[in-house]
């Protein structure tokens, strides 16, 4: 038998103390809950967590994922920050690949913490997720609810005397250092209009698919001096956001491409949305029916876009004031009736307004581009600085394009046939597109050129006939009008009786 020792009895006895006391608390919460007001224990409990708290020098900020019932942005700002200062030696970590996007998101698992150090003041972030009862959320398109079963939220702890230096500094630099995040993370996207947009649900006007395109500016078969001048005025359209506040311009600029068919206006539209990270909204015309269509339309497009009216002399009726009357004038139906609800009424002075009016100013930082193929059948009241600020002819393919088309396809600089095909580019029209798709033929860069300069001799050949026989319309049908001015002439003399 073990013979009793005073540790034995010491730690009996502690043992004994510790039951007895979890007994008495027991006795004293049911007598609590039994005969003590739910208000007035949450009260005393209340002023007991906050004396235990006076004797701490610790303060916590919480940061929910909703305020009240919209999203909060400072919580989406903590989760971009706290992404790159995640230790290497974590021990649990969420990963996810948010719908059409390319980079993997890393995120705390909940309960987990990170420790950050701001101008030498020691903060420490945790993660907390708990279940609750469902709530209805409203979505971000503002139509309808999202239920939410989860309740997330970061406790920032620091110590008390650094209160100010978090509030007016630390949450500045995370809300800097997230949007540097966000730029990092962003995948370009390409927007249509959407199908369902007659729903009347905004978030449904637009759908997006990720923009793949790879076009530069380095890529592009332009002059190089009107690629600097096109770059130098994107940069300096950027810059100067307290320029447009100041003289109380809306921040946009707008750009019309013109020229013939297959001239690279698509690809420089491409190459602008890479240079300056911007999405694309790619707007038809024809699909709207309505000026108020058109100006929800805009409302819907973020900043930091570029809005892509494709041929617009061929999109819609904008050559003259007449297609206004038009619009508004109501139609006979099949039955003879009058209509007004299926005729397009987009017209001249609602596209204005929605370049330069009011409405233009919703939004930041956007770059309006129109192109087209025939420029004199635009209305003079769209040419104007302040609706198409920049006029850019693209033409057709020059000896300084087809260097870069030959360095980008086959990969080569000088070669001794591009001296005869620059010498027929100055006398055939060529576009840079019928240039690809030439030297794509083979891969073998002197079967290529030879094909080139095969398919400009023909097209020499081909433009020197149909210019002669153009001529020659032009002359038969001159010496048509002077014998039937000679008849005329004739007819009235023998009328008079001269004849």
């Amino acid at each position: 038998m073990i013979p009793k020792t005073p540790e034995m009895s010491s730690t009996k006895a502690i043992i004994s103390a510790a039951a007895s006391a979890a007994a008495t608390a027991m006795l004293l919460r049911s007598i609590a809950k039994d005969f003590i007001p739910k208000e007035l224990r949450q009260y005393i409990y209340f002023k007991f967590i906050t004396l235990l708290n006076s004797f701490s020098s610790e303060l916590t900020l919480v940061i929910e994922e909703y305020d009240n019932l919209n999203h909060n942005h400072l919580f989406a700002a903590a989760e971009l920050y706290l992404e790159p200062i995640i230790p290497p030696n974590a021990q649990r970590l969420k990963i996810s690949l948010p719908k059409k996007e390319n980079n993997i998101s890393v995120s705390l698992q909940r309960n987990e913490e990170i420790f950050d150090t701001f101008n030498g003041i020691k903060l420490k972030w945790k993660f907390i997720s708990r279940e609750i009862r469902v709530k209805y959320i409203p979505s971000a398109d503002h139509y309808g609810s999202v239920p939410v079963t989860e309740e997330r939220f970061f406790e920032l702890s620091f110590h008390k005397k650094h209160k100010s230096v978090v509030l007016d500094s630390y949450i500045k630099h995370v809300i800097e250092k997230s949007k540097e995040m966000k730029e990092k993370k962003r995948t370009l996207k390409l927007f249509t209009l959407s199908q369902d947009r007659m729903t009347g649900r905004r978030g449904e006007t637009w759908q997006s698919v990720n923009l793949d395109h790879p076009a530069t500016f380095d890529t592009l078969a332009m002059e190089m001096e009107e690629k600097r001048m096109i770059m130098e005025d994107l940069e300096r359209f950027v810059k100067r956001k307290e320029f447009y506040k100041k003289v109380g311009k809306a921040w946009k600029r707008g750009y019309l491409l013109f020229g013939p068919p297959g001239t690279g206006k698509s690809s420089l539209i491409a190459a602008i949305a890479n240079y300056l990270k911007f999405d694309i909204y790619d707007l038809e015309l024809t699909d709207l029916k309505t000026n108020s269509e058109l100006r929800r339309l805009l409302i819907s497009t973020g900043n930091k876009s570029v809005l892509v009216v494709e041929d617009i002399d061929c999109s819609i009726e904008l050559q003259n004031r007449i297609a206004e009357a038009r619009a508004l004038r109501p139609q006979p139906n099949r039955r003879g009736y009058t209509e007004e609800k299926n005729q397009v009424q987009v017209t001249l002075s609602g596209l204005l307004n929605f370049v330069d009016g009011l409405w233009s100013s919703c939004g930041d930082e956007r770059i309006i581009i129109f192109t087209t193929n025939h420029k004199e059948k635009l209305d003079p009241a769209m040419l104007r600085p302040g609706r198409m600020d920049v006029h850019i002819h693209m033409s057709y393919c020059s000896p300084c394009g087809f260097k870069t088309l030959a360095s980008n396809y086959l990969g080569i600089g000088d070669h001794p046939l591009s001296v005869e095909i620059e010498e027929l580019m100055e006398t055939t029209k060529i576009t840079p597109a019928e240039v690809g798709e030439q030297l794509m033929k083979s891969e073998e860069p002197e079967n290529a050129l030879r094909g080139l300069i095969g398919f400009l001799e023909r097209k020499k050949i081909e433009d020197e006939e149909k210019k002669k026989r153009e001529n020659d319309e032009s002359k038969a049908a001159s010496e048509e009008s002077g014998i039937t001015e000679a008849e005329v002439s004739q007819k009235q003399k023998m009328e008079k009786g001269d004849i």
